[in-house]
């Protein structure tokens, strides 16, 4: 365990075991560790060792939718191109696999920030930091950091209010002892602590914290990758301070967040607003908040969710599942939760940042599970459509969390993309060996082994000639043909 810590910190430590992956080799990392991490749940604090000796180390102690444009997608062939199948390397298991270390930043007074690394010992090669969704965490990304950690330096995070970034103090006490039971939700007193006058859960709280991170932690310029939410603050983040970032990958993105006006943005309107997610919560929220939280917490809910969200039913998903769960049981998170939804929106829009960086010149790429029911395929083609110069690779079948549903074919993409990067173009984009499928656009079948057993995933490579009429035109003169007039 490495902590980043300034003085005294504290946070809800959740962990479970790791679990082995295949990997049919690629040719790629020299270093192989295995990766051995014990789990347990505890709330932990965080301290400064007293004794001289011991200086700077610390110990531990226990203490949208839109409408359904997918139907007229239905029938149009993928045949852009001839479709081949390409092998692709699976995930490493065991000593070929690159370990996994955990870390506790201290970036504010009682506000630590969990996160995990991967791959820091290969000194000359790029930083990538993974963002999680909401409702997860590092977790998410276990399987690029022991398969990407081989070449990479490699990190994770989870975002405050989240998570294991969640608070180990009650932002907001009840004014009486013993009122209420130990397992009362906090954050519902009438007053907040000082270190908590000002704490909103919001997205212009997490760009802050990815920037000092990297600024602090990471200390080079990275390249970010986000799924869901994540996305949203990776390009959020490099829109407003570009010389940190080297590229964006998004992961189906959401293309906004927040419902309320931005103080920054729109001062007189969000004064209208009584709360914004500060702190302590108003009594109405309180009620309305256990209500939602009692529901949404349900491990029902949460399978219910995830089977949502994950269109390949086989994929194990019994750790996301185990962990989300731990987090709902953290007595911090139901007023979190409340912070988050009724936090402001950001400064920018997600369209205005993906404008920054294109003007900024940030290398952008797009990996998008088809199936997925909350972020379409709608919102993907709108973003090449707005940054055509954006590879976006449409993977089927795979739903919302495509890293996690499909890492192989990710970490292959990932791998790719990156390679082109960083040789300013002398390496070619997975697909691209054609310079006529730029343009066009093609489709591959990726055939890997994942516990013994081949699978086969469909991506397709959208071409820089695209369009969401062009589409819908193709649809309708694909079937004109099959439209009969029946007369009686």
């Amino acid at each position: 365990m490495e902590v980043v810590s300034s003085s005294h910190s504290c946070l809800a430590f959740h962990q479970t075991p790791s679990s082995a992956r295949r990997f049919l080799g690629t040719g790629l990392g020299p270093r192989h560790t295995k990766l051995t991490r014990p789990r347990k749940s505890a709330i932990l604090c965080v301290g400064r060792a007293s004794n001289p000796g011991d200086s700077g180390k610390l110990h531990v102690s226990r203490s949208f939718d839109v409408s359904d444009v997918d139907a007229a997608f239905q029938g149009i062939s993928k045949k852009v191109g001839q479709i081949e199948k390409v092998a692709i390397p699976g995930l490493p298991e065991g000593p070929d696999s690159s370990q996994i270390s955990t870390g506790l930043w201290e970036w504010k007074p009682k506000l630590t920030v969990y996160y995990e690394k991967s791959g820091t010992k290969n000194s000359k090669a790029p930083a990538v930091l993974f963002l999680p969704g909401f409702g997860v965490g590092t977790f998410h990304f276990e399987k690029q950091l022991m398969d990407l950690g081989r070449d990479y330096k490699v990190w994770t995070m989870d975002f405050l209010g989240q998570g294991m970034s969640l608070p180990c103090e009650d932002p907001a006490p009840k004014a009486m002892a013993g009122e209420g039971d130990e397992e009362s939700y906090w954050g519902f007193g009438q007053d907040s602590q000082p270190w908590a006058d000002e704490l909103v859960y919001s997205v212009d709280l997490w760009r802050d914290q990815v920037q000092h991170f990297i600024e602090e932690v990471i200390g080079e310029p990275v390249y970010i990758v986000g799924n869901s939410l994540g996305g949203f603050v990776a390009l959020y983040l490099a829109a407003s301070s570009p010389h940190l970032v080297k590229g964006v990958t998004l992961l189906n993105a959401t293309p906004f967040w927040g419902f309320l006006p931005n103080p920054a943005r729109s001062p007189r309107l969000s004064k209208i607003f009584p709360w914004a997610g500060t702190f302590p919560l108003p009594s109405v929220v309180r009620k309305l908040t256990e209500t939602v939280w009692q529901k949404i917490s349900d491990p029902r809910s949460i399978q219910k969710i995830l089977r949502q969200v994950y269109a390949d039913h086989s994929t194990n998903v019994d750790k996301v599942f185990s962990r989300i769960i731990e987090t709902t049981e953290h007595p911090a998170a139901a007023a979190s939760f409340a912070s988050i939804m009724f936090a402001p929106m950001g400064q920018i829009s997600f369209q205005e940042a993906l404008s920054r960086c294109q003007r900024q010149d940030i290398p952008i790429s797009l990996m998008y599970g088809k199936e997925d029911p909350w972020v379409r395929p709608y919102w993907g083609i709108r973003v090449k459509q707005q940054v055509p110069e954006a590879p976006y690779y449409e993977i089927s079948p795979a739903g919302h969390c495509p890293h996690d549903e499909v890492p192989e074919v990710i970490n292959y993409l990932l791998r790719g993309w990156l390679k082109n990067v960083e040789s300013k173009g002398s390496f070619d984009l997975p697909f691209l060996e054609d310079s006529s499928f730029e343009e066009h656009g093609v489709s591959r079948e990726l055939e890997f082994v994942r516990t013994g057993s081949k699978k086969s995933v469909s991506v397709r490579l959208f071409g820089s000639q695209i369009s969401l009429w062009s589409q819908l035109s193709s649809f309708l003169k694909r079937h004109a043909s099959n439209i009969r007039v029946v007369s009686r």
